[in-house]
């Protein structure tokens, strides 16, 4: 499966010295993460150097960054690579509900998503393209995130301040995978609360945006790359639609339309204060004929209630007369 990404070779070289031994480290980094250190042969490692003393025969170990490029500068691409190769497996393994997310072939780095409106929230029927920018000290620090497809939700090409991205490096977990991320996000999305990079729209709005996105996402050829069979299932949905002839599926309208606000009706046209333009005069007699049959029938109505307690009253009379009688 992951052949097909020749970028994604995990391969680590060192330095042509000779062999090198790598010690676990894992008691003096924080948050209990496990990493291997080299160093030079012939050098001892820390601890004995620290029960030796400073003094003693040997060597000084490798300078944790910059110095060494040959093997600092592999070490992080390659235990992110690692990470994102188990978590792109996982992701295959258990999806992430309404969400998709393939790394880019050329650079695992790089991560786009799709996500698919949830049912009974403004944006049911949209898919929204968007990416995560993995750092090279992945999991150690958190990936950016940004939304692509017009949303009402996001800024587009916008990093988004969330507790599971850069803005916040406190917060991060080096636990959390790709999965985690993606879930979180949609979670945020559907939510109303205020953030960095976020916007505020009308449910309209989303819903208008959401019927769009079907065209924008077939523009994006990284989207068409990446998702090809998502892609197809856009097409079909587009094909679907022009064979009723007809526009996506009209969107509930407001109880009440501010002037000059067009919207579309059922039949595709579009409404101008509830009532489609061009259909004045036909629509205004249906209107009128309307308003007489309801005349018509209040008057009926009323005629039957008069007639009703005439009867009952010539019935209780009726009655007493035949009383006094007897």
């Amino acid at each position: 499966m992951l052949s097909s990404h020749p970028a994604w070779d995990t391969r680590m070289t060192f330095p042509t010295q000779g062999p090198t031994c790598l010690k676990m480290e894992a008691e003096t980094l924080p948050h209990c993460r496990l990493a291997a250190r080299p160093y030079l042969p012939g050098q001892p490692c820390p601890d004995t150097v620290a029960q030796r003393g400073p003094g003693a025969s040997g060597c000084r170990p490798l300078p944790p960054s910059g110095k060494m490029s040959g093997t600092s500068t592999k070490r992080a691409p390659t235990t992110a690579t690692q990470r994102l190769k188990q978590d792109y497996l996982r992701i295959k393994k258990d999806p992430v509900p309404y969400i998709r997310a393939e790394p880019l072939p050329s650079n695992i780095l790089e991560w786009h998503y799709v996500v698919r409106g949830p049912e009974m929230t403004p944006y049911e029927g949209g898919y929204y393209h968007g990416k995560l920018v993995f750092p090279r000290e992945f999991p150690f620090k958190p990936p950016s995130i940004y939304m692509i497809t017009p949303n009402g939700r996001f800024k587009c090409n916008t990093r988004l301040c969330l507790s599971i991205t850069d803005f916040h490096p406190d917060t991060w977990n080096p636990a959390w995978s790709v999965s985690t991320i993606l879930t979180g996000l949609l979670s945020f999305m559907v939510e109303k609360g205020p953030t960095l990079g976020s916007i505020e729209t009308s449910d309209f709005t989303k819903r208008q945006l959401a019927a769009q996105s079907l065209a924008f996402n077939l523009k994006d050829k990284v989207f068409c790359e990446l998702f090809p069979e998502v892609s197809e299932e856009i097409k079909q949905k587009q094909k679907a639609q022009d064979e009723r002839g007809c526009r996506p599926q009209a969107l509930p309208l407001p109880d009440v339309v501010p002037d000059g606000d067009a919207h579309h009706g059922q039949n595709g046209l579009p409404l101008l204060n509830g009532h489609a333009p061009g259909a004045g005069p036909h629509l205004a007699g249906l209107q009128q004929a309307n308003r007489h049959h309801g005349l018509l029938g209040g008057a009926l109505a009323n005629l039957f209630v008069i007639v009703g307690f005439a009867a009952f009253a010539y019935t209780v009379k009726y009655v007493l007369r035949s009383i006094a009688q007897e």
